[in-house]
């Protein structure tokens, strides 16, 4: 009895609240390691803390608040690495909780400037040259694809999220131009969706169709034929099918190597995210803004980090037209139901 009341005593003192040195990665690490594992150069994720600044300032000084700088360095750590939670935490001295709260915090800030597809004629116009550069191939204002990014097994409509190779993933629709910068990208989509669903439910399909839009889009045998969306022949008979399939390829290749630089610039993109699907979404399009930010010069950065907030987060940023819940998953598990 004596020995409960003792074990009893302890845990009834509230344990002492210890904070950790904390240490700023710009001050230890050299140019040369923050690339390799911050995948930005010191001068740029300065640049990138004081443009998201407003979103990620605290709300007070007590309590040793974490920085911007600091919260930038720590998300994109774990997205340059996809390593575990805890590990990313461990460079700047913070538990594990409090950097799942900041890598949430600064996806949030980011997948809010999700590009807008170009409209302009001049920036078409050069789209299009750039693709005709590559094999011949006219009027091309895009190369659009699906690539799935492995998750762990949610806990809620599970079956959804298999994809056809049999693991759990968010099927991601992108569409690039030859530079290899994202134009537009929609990651809200369990893994067992199709592709041809994932664009038939998209904003830039109805864009297409109403000709806001001008110009083609290459896509693979998965997509349907449409006078603005042009696949290959499945069995070529003739020589101009052939280099028709020829020149496609070619062209349309930008966007298999699109995907390969976003998931091995940011390989939590490659590994598998541990996180509930919301989340991933949110780093998914994260992710893709850092990658249009890398391919551009930084005196660009600003057309990207400090326009109007497209959305409050990543998963409601390509909504369908039947989207009208707070929660895509579940909209998504009675519509898919529905139809079967």
């Amino acid at each position: 009895m004596a020995h409960f009341n003792i074990c009893f005593y302890e845990r009834a003192i509230r344990r002492e609240r210890v904070f950790k040195d904390r240490s700023n990665p710009l001050e230890v690490l050299s140019e040369k390691e923050l690339l390799e594992k911050l995948r930005f150069p010191r001068h740029a994720i300065q640049e990138l803390a004081i443009d998201l600044e407003e979103h990620l300032r605290p709300e007070t000084l007590r309590n040793f608040s974490i920085s911007p700088l600091l919260q930038v360095c720590l998300a994109l750590r774990f997205f340059a690495t996809g390593c575990f939670i805890n590990t990313a935490a461990d460079l700047i001295g913070v538990h594990k909780s409090t950097a799942s709260r900041i890598i949430h915090r600064v996806a949030c800030a980011l997948s809010g400037r999700l590009p807008l597809y170009p409209t302009d004629v001049s920036t078409l116009n050069k789209v299009k040259a750039d693709f005709f550069n590559i094999a011949g191939f006219p009027n091309v204002v895009g190369a659009i694809d699906g690539t799935h990014i492995r998750i762990q097994a949610p806990s809620t409509h599970e079956p959804l999220f298999v994809n056809r190779k049999g693991y759990h993933s968010i099927n991601v629709q992108a569409i690039c131009d030859a530079k290899l910068r994202v134009l537009n990208c929609v990651a809200r989509w369990p893994g067992s969706t199709h592709d041809s669903r994932i664009l038939v439910n998209s904003r830039i399909h109805d864009a297409f169709e109403r000709g806001e839009l001008q110009g083609v889009l290459l896509g693979d045998s998965g997509y349907p034929l449409k006078p603005w969306l042009l696949t290959p022949f499945l069995n070529p008979v003739s020589v101009p099918q052939a280099r028709y399939n020829t020149a496609h390829t070619k062209t349309r290749n930008v966007i298999e190597r699109c995907f390969g630089v976003l998931k091995r610039r940011f390989h939590c993109l490659h590994a598998e995210l541990k996180m509930k699907p919301e989340k991933v979404c949110n780093i998914i399009c994260a992710c893709v803004v850092l990658h249009n930010m890398a391919n551009l010069p930084m005196k660009c950065w600003s057309l990207i980090l400090t326009g109007p907030l497209l959305c409050t987060t990543a998963i409601l940023r390509s909504k369908s037209r039947t989207q009208t819940g707070s929660s895509p998953f579940g909209e998504l598990y009675t519509m898919l139901t529905s139809n079967m």
